[in-house]
């Protein structure tokens, strides 16, 4: 009759009674060596084998998602710090010139861009920047009339036109950039960044970052523009 019951358990039976008493491999430990597990291999393993093997993949894959985490953290540190330089860099700007030199260099410094241009849509023909400023109705807004509807970073390559409005004679070099619409009540335009790199400023970029730093160099814009 027992052999009976025992040849009636279910497998599921058999895990909920191990579940339920996980001492009993401690009181049969004889039967840690007699239990043979298939291996896709072929061969049998032992059930202390196959607990080994399972617990170095777990390892393993623990292992992976614990550096995959600190290189996040040090992505993270780094981008900070680079936020904090550009910042630093703005609030030392004492006019919208200042603001343009100070972008070259932090820019150029700490985020490693080969080109930077800033347009401002806006009349000023005094600015000792000849380029910095681009009429309201002028044709070289046109090659960004997308750009600026999304109001949206953009990334990849640029086109010709796009370049030489940008950046002038060193348009050839730029092999990508990344565009940042500044479309605010107060002041309307863009900041671009460009690298003699074909992938540095790639399409599948995330726009966050790039929008917080339009934001922050809009901001500054506005407050020198109006005075403060």
């Amino acid at each position: 009759m027992l052999k009976e019951e025992i040849s009636n358990l279910t497998s599921t039976q058999v895990e909920h009674y191990l579940r339920e008493h996980p001492e009993f491999f401690n009181e049969h430990l004889h039967l840690l060596e007699k239990i043979s597990i298939p291996h896709p291999s072929g061969n049998a393993v032992s059930l202390i084998s196959k607990q080994l093997e399972i617990f170095r993949s777990r390892h393993h894959d623990l292992e992976n998602q614990l550096n995959e985490l600190i290189d996040i953290a040090r992505e993270n540190d780094t981008s900070y710090n680079r936020m904090h330089k550009l910042t630093l860099a703005l609030l030392e700007a004492k006019t919208v010139e200042d603001v343009v030199k100070n972008l070259e260099t932090v820019l150029s410094d700490y985020f490693l861009t080969d080109f930077v241009a800033v347009r401002l849509i806006k009349h000023n023909p005094d600015s000792p920047i000849a380029s910095l400023y681009i009429e309201p109705d002028s044709e070289d807004l046109k090659p960004f009339g997308k750009e600026l509807a999304s109001n949206q970073p953009t990334c990849g390559r640029p086109t010709l036109t796009q370049a030489k409005i940008l950046f002038g004679d060193s348009s050839l070099a730029v092999k990508s950039f990344a565009i940042m619409p500044m479309m605010f009540t107060e002041l309307e335009g863009f900041l671009a960044v460009g690298s003699s790199e074909e992938g540095r400023f790639h399409y599948s970029m995330g726009s966050l970052f790039l929008t917080q730093m339009s934001e922050i160099v809009g901001t500054r814009l506005i407050s020198l523009l109006q005075g403060k």
